[in-house]
């Protein structure tokens, strides 16, 4: 049975020279590995709603959630981005496990931050256990520029731009700085296949076979260049499964994390 779900305590965190908008679920320094989620590519602390919370809970883990340079209520992010920002994303990790006092982690990310994850465990830093991904990018599909050009078109008109600025300081520059890397031409033959044969640690990959931004091509390559990774396709699903099938989401990680980390609870 699930604890009740920790409180978010804000913290002070800072990486790469940035404040960063972050809170912890429980004691970072209680002992138990600390699960780190990472938010996708238009995401923010607020925008995992209380998933982080209910999988902390559900795991018996502590849990840190961070908003990087550029969004959330985080510093401003210099633009435009280079086509490497998921690489640098995945070192500057080690400057944000350090400053909260992060030994043991297991991390989380979705979609950008999915692929940030996947970089920083085939990096093989100290202390890292396992890692879950969800909706990651290993590579530029047409369908998903195609998606982010529609969402772009969209973000004129208003309601949009209304409804990020909710949960970013500057939603304007938070949208353009996404959208402006993803859809520069220089971009297109972004990839980190390559990189991902050197994970050595648990790895659990998830994805809604209705997900508009990415086909399950992604996961597929992913489970060729780790064998012992797990996949996972959820129908009746888009782009956030942890929104779109929350419960089946949990289950999923709780029970990975029950067999890949001892001290998980699942």
């Amino acid at each position: 049975m699930s604890s009740p779900l920790p409180a978010a305590q804000p913290i002070d965190l800072r990486a790469g020279g940035c404040r960063l908008e972050a809170v912890r679920l429980g004691e970072l320094d209680g002992g138990l590995p600390v699960l780190i989620f990472l938010h996708e590519g238009l995401g923010s602390v607020s925008l995992w709603r209380d998933f982080p919370a209910r999988l902390c809970a559900r795991s018996g883990l502590p849990g840190l959630v961070y908003a990087r340079a550029g969004y959330g209520r985080s510093d401003p992010a210099e633009l435009p981005r280079p086509v490497t920002f998921m690489h640098t994303e995945a070192r500057l990790l080690d400057e944000v496990r350090a400053c909260a006092g992060v030994r043991q982690a297991i991390v989380i990310g979705h979609s950008d931050g999915g692929s940030i994850a996947l970089l920083h465990a085939a990096r093989r830093p100290p202390g890292l256990l396992a890692t879950v991904v969800m909706a990651p990018h290993l590579f530029v599909e047409p369908i998903t520029l195609a998606a982010i050009r529609a969402l772009r078109d969209r973000f004129a008109d208003g309601q949009l731009a209304g409804r990020l600025a909710r949960h970013h300081a500057d939603a304007r520059l938070t949208f353009e700085g996404w959208t402006g890397v993803w859809l520069d031409p220089a971009f297109a033959d972004w990839t980190i296949e390559a990189e991902m044969d050197t994970i050595d640690t648990p790895l659990l990959a998830l994805q809604g076979w209705q997900d508009a931004y990415g086909t399950m091509a992604q996961l597929q390559r992913l489970a060729a260049r780790v064998p012992a990774a797990r996949w996972i396709g959820l129908p009746d699903c888009g782009h956030s499964p942890h929104l779109d099938q929350p419960e089946a989401v949990l289950e999923a990680i709780a029970g990975f994390l029950r067999t890949a980390v001892p001290t998980a609870r699942g």
